[in-house]
């Protein structure tokens, strides 16, 4: 754990009962940035990811690297691959515009990659959000796990909010206004919290409630068909 999740887990522990048993329950935590390769590189990878399964879009990134000898390549380089040498790797005809138009944006300066860690978090967002096919929630992991920034709720992340709703009881996934109301006090270190309501997924507690939850909901759903049913079988009895 380093000193600063340390710091993070401190102030989250102290301000946030809910997320402090989350903390206990959850072990050691292993939140960090991804330092290797390039930030283009880092930026490719996530469109490659978009909307697949995990094995899916890490053979498909796999197989765009290897277009570059098995590393990420410089802008330049994937502006000279021609299109269907995308697409045979597997990139579909929308991700290919994708990855073009963020290394031409990269190779131009309309994205200033090399001044990004300078930036602050919103003009991040702004920059990275030029690019066709870069989303707020692609710009969140980006600060997150690529630039290291220690405050970031990524309101439009699925498994964030999953686990808020179980971790706090609510009865319906948490709107992105909900979210930052409940992490509120978790300023400066969201980044941290956000990480934990992954781990809240993970948990044996929180697989249990879920089970019996579903277990209450196909109980419900029993009784509703029998409900239903019900009278045609005693219209058919007279």
């Amino acid at each position: 754990m380093t000193t600063t999740n340390a710091d993070a887990i401190a102030h989250l522990g102290r301000v946030d009962p809910v997320l402090a048993r989350v903390i206990a329950e959850s072990g050691e935590c292993t939140f960090g940035v991804r330092q290797e390769g390039t930030h283009f590189g880092h930026l490719l990878r996530a469109i490659c990811f978009q909307q697949l399964a995990g094995a899916a879009a890490s053979t498909i990134h796999g197989r765009v690297l290897g277009l570059y000898g098995g590393r990420a390549p410089e802008p330049h380089e994937l502006l000279a691959t021609r299109a269907p040498a995308l697409r045979r790797a597997g990139l579909s005809k929308q991700k290919v515009k994708y990855v073009r138009d963020l290394a031409q944006k990269s190779a131009n300066g309309d994205l200033p990659l090399g001044a990004l860690q300078e930036m602050t978090d919103d003009e991040v967002i702004e920059a990275l959000t030029r690019v066709k096919g870069v989303g707020r929630w692609t710009a969140h992991m980006f600060l997150m796990f690529r630039l290291g920034r220690p405050d970031v709720m990524p309101e439009l992340d699925y498994g964030v909010q999953k686990g808020m709703q179980i971790a706090y009881g609510m009865r319906k996934l948490p709107t992105p206004k909900r979210m930052r109301e409940v992490t509120a006090a978790w300023a400066p270190h969201r980044s941290v919290g956000s990480w934990y309501m992954w781990r809240v997924l993970e948990l044996p507690s929180s697989r249990a409630a879920l089970a019996r939850k579903k277990k209450i909901r196909s109980k419900a759903k029993s009784a509703a068909r029998n409900a239903k049913t019900a009278p045609k079988a005693k219209r058919r009895a007279r």
